[in-house]
């Protein structure tokens, strides 16, 4: 660990002010929601939305004229605005599951905030433990990034499929954990506020908020197979990834709020992501063959002839996929009407 926060552009008194700070953002979060679970109002959310927005414009900003050079992150203003922009795009594709799980457990307005809250420090905490694992992979071995960019590869094709597959309306399913807790585990269907467990004749049960929280926290797992792969192609310094990840997943929750209308008006956002996805993907296995050293791959040398993607060219392709696919989705969705939208959006939110 000690190693890995060494080994960045950050000190380990900055890595150290940084997670204090972050812990004491969240706590702070949790603990005014728990004391007054209520549904949100737009000015409420929008002032919060646009504080942690500016914040990490603020935090961008700061890195690209202030923070050193460093060998794992030459330019760490842009590769840190390059992550924090993938990671807030893969986020906002990720509400529609949000939405949907919500629904499926019939969640209570007022309660959605606080379970939303619990599912990002989850997210925040699983994402630190891949961020970790994944530095030490990189480290120990450059040819990881032929799986990092294969798998990406994999998404993109995926996520283009999904796109596509417009007439699948299969119903949301429960994964596999979530199902053997309801099996297994004593439970009641009465919400009792924001708590996770409920006595009754003195026998504890679970509620459906932590169900709601299990569903959350397990989706978020999933989702952090393909982001920190795909940030990790923008820059390898740990701390940027993680200051990436913090700042992109700050701002889901009033995300949730806020635009809840706007998400299903973006129907080719998972054209958009594969786009995203699929050029990072490319540009993690270009930077494999830059420094091949396996040996079954050209004797074991350095592929010279492969290139390595500038991070401005990629900030370049990041900004324009994202406004492309915003300006047509918008444009050809106010020409549909409220059904097909809504059918667009079971149908992406199934896959």
């Amino acid at each position: 660990m000690n190693a890995i926060m060494g080994d960045s552009v950050a000190s380990p008194l900055v890595w150290a002010i940084t997670i204090v700070v972050t812990v004491g953002v969240l706590f702070v979060d949790l603990v005014i929601i728990a004391r007054r679970p209520h549904e949100p109002t737009m000015p409420e959310v929008s002032r919060h939305l646009v504080f942690f927005i500016g914040l990490a414009v603020l935090f961008g900003l700061a890195l690209w004229f202030f923070a050193e050079p460093h060998e794992l992150s030459p330019h760490p203003g842009p590769e840190f605005f390059a992550g924090w922009l993938t990671e807030y795009s893969l986020s906002i594709d990720n509400l529609f599951i949000f939405i949907i799980i919500m629904a499926n457990f019939s969640v209570p307005r007022q309660y959605q905030q606080t379970a939303l809250m619990i599912g990002i420090v989850l997210a925040l905490v699983m994402r630190a433990i891949f961020i970790i694992v994944g530095a030490a992979a990189i480290n120990e071995f450059s040819w990881v990034f032929y799986l990092f960019g294969a798998f990406l590869l994999w998404t993109a094709v995926k996520l283009a499929k999904e796109g596509s597959n417009d007439d699948d309306q299969e119903e949301y399913e429960e994964n596999r954990l979530v199902r053997f807790a309801e099996k297994h585990l004593p439970a009641t269907s009465e919400w009792n506020g924001t708590k996770l467990f409920s006595k009754q004749n003195g026998k504890r049960l679970i509620t459906p908020m932590f169900l709601v929280v299990l569903t959350l926290g397990t989706t978020d797992l999933l989702f952090a197979l393909d982001s920190i792969p795909a940030i990790y192609g923008l820059t390898r310094d740990p701390y940027l990834v993680f200051t990436a990840n913090v700042f992109a997943l700050m701002g889901l929750r009033q995300l949730y709020f806020l635009i809840g209308g706007l998400l299903q008006r973006l129907i080719y956002l998972s054209y958009g992501l594969a786009i995203l996805l699929g050029f990072i993907g490319v540009k993690l296995v270009l930077h494999a063959m830059h420094e091949n050293e396996l040996p079954f791959i050209n004797g074991g040398e350095h592929i010279e002839w492969a290139p390595d993607i500038p991070i401005w060219l990629s900030l370049v392709v990041i900004v324009g996929t994202l406004a492309v696919t915003a300006v047509v989705s918008l444009a050809v969705s106010s020409r549909m009407t409220k059904a097909e939208i809504e059918k667009r959006t079971i149908s992406m939110g199934d896959d």
